[in-house]
């Protein structure tokens, strides 16, 4: 055993260039140990300071970092071996390399901004400001998507490509590509329509009279936005028809509207000027009707089966089991105001009248 060890001793001695390997490969080892140290305790202290960049500069490289050491130090090892070893596949080890860097580059980059958009949007719910989520999530992925190009080019231009032949290829190949992909084209460009004019944003109701689409905004992608139906399924709708058709938003309503028509019997009409005076007053007085929008309350119909008047009135409230909730007091009252009076409410009836025949045509 001794013996093996010394003969082993001896060879490393005769090849200096393998000792310089095996110290390259400890020197990356340590360094590689002391940077993740260093971010551990920087995190530390980053965390005890006001600005928020420091702790999110230290999370995106907290593992993009340390992989960069190594691809040095394998390069490294590598270019030792190879005044050794005449190998042409030692010639990938630079590109790779590069290519290596270029990645967690953007590995980094991509931590980052999804990091901070992160951050942004939780610091302003808990400071109780509203945050606009479509358009962070649409700065976001747009940053992602310039970076993932950029670095897509660096690559090919490191690997040797040329990057004039390959954008005048794509210049020329594009209206190709446009014909054959113009619904995906025609979808990107009406995602980046709502993430500009933001005609809706995530987690807002909205309902199209034009398509059966109705629920609450779940996600924005570039291709298509996923709405939950009321009935919980989900509907994946191309970005590209919401350029072509009526969007409502409920969720931006400034008020909910009553309008509602209610009929009382006809014999009660020396009763309907008071009953409409007395039901537009309440609706003054209620609490929750905002009496500096529009407020109508008048006789406006002799119907088949009843003298009709209507409310037309607006609750400060948006909330929908609020509003109704309201409605349902506003209705109550006025029933009240109506049996108040004597009178009642009409339902459909239908009177027959049947006159008296003359003796000459009576039955016997």
């Amino acid at each position: 055993m001794k013996r093996l060890a010394d003969n082993l001793d001896m060879a490393v001695l005769a090849q200096p260039w393998l000792i310089k390997a095996l110290a390259i490969a400890l020197a990356t080892i340590a360094l590689n140990f002391l940077v993740k140290q260093l971010l551990r305790r920087s995190e530390k202290i980053a965390a005890k300071t006001a600005t928020p960049w420091d702790d999110l500069l230290l999370r995106a490289a907290r593992r993009p970092l340390p992989i960069t050491i190594w691809l040095f130090g394998i390069a490294l090892i590598a270019k030792t071996v190879r005044q050794q070893i005449d190998d042409p596949l030692f010639d990938l080890v630079a590109p790779l390399r590069d290519v290596g860097i270029a990645a967690c580059l953007t590995w980094f980059l991509l931590r980052l901004i999804g990091e901070s958009s992160e951050r942004y949007v939780s610091e302003k719910t808990l400071q109780g400001q509203a945050v606009d989520r479509t358009s962070v999530d649409a700065f976001s992925k747009l940053g992602r998507l310039i970076i993932v190009i950029i670095m897509a080019l660096m690559v090919m231009q490191t690997l040797g490509f040329s990057i004039a032949g390959i954008l005048a290829a794509g210049g020329i190949g594009g209206i190709a590509v446009g014909f054959a992909a113009k619904d995906l084209l025609a979808n990107f460009f009406g995602g980046l329509t709502i993430y500009l004019d933001r005609p809706f944003s995530v987690g807002e109701w909205i309902r199209s009279p034009d398509k059966n689409i109705e629920g609450t905004v779940e996600v924005i992608s570039w291709r298509h936005t996923r709405i939950r139906g009321f009935n919980k399924n989900p509907i994946y709708v191309p970005n590209a028809l919401f350029t072509t058709i009526v969007i409502e938003n409920p969720t931006r309503m400034s008020h909910r509207r009553i309008k509602e028509t209610i009929g009382i019997r006809y014999q009660d009409i020396d009763k309907m000027a008071v009953i409409v005076a007395d039901v537009k007053k309440m609706l003054l007085e209620h609490p929750e009707i905002d009496e500096t929008q529009t407020l109508i309350v008048n006789f406006n119909a002799f119907a088949d089966s009843s003298l009709n008047f209507f409310i037309y009135a607006f609750t400060k409230t948006v909330a929908w089991v609020d509003f109704h909730e309201i409605k349902q007091d506003i209705l109550l009252h006025i029933a009240d105001i109506i049996a108040h009076h004597g009178a009642e409410i009409a339902f459909p009836t239908h009177t027959l009248h049947i006159d008296s025949l003359p003796p000459s045509e009576r039955p016997i």
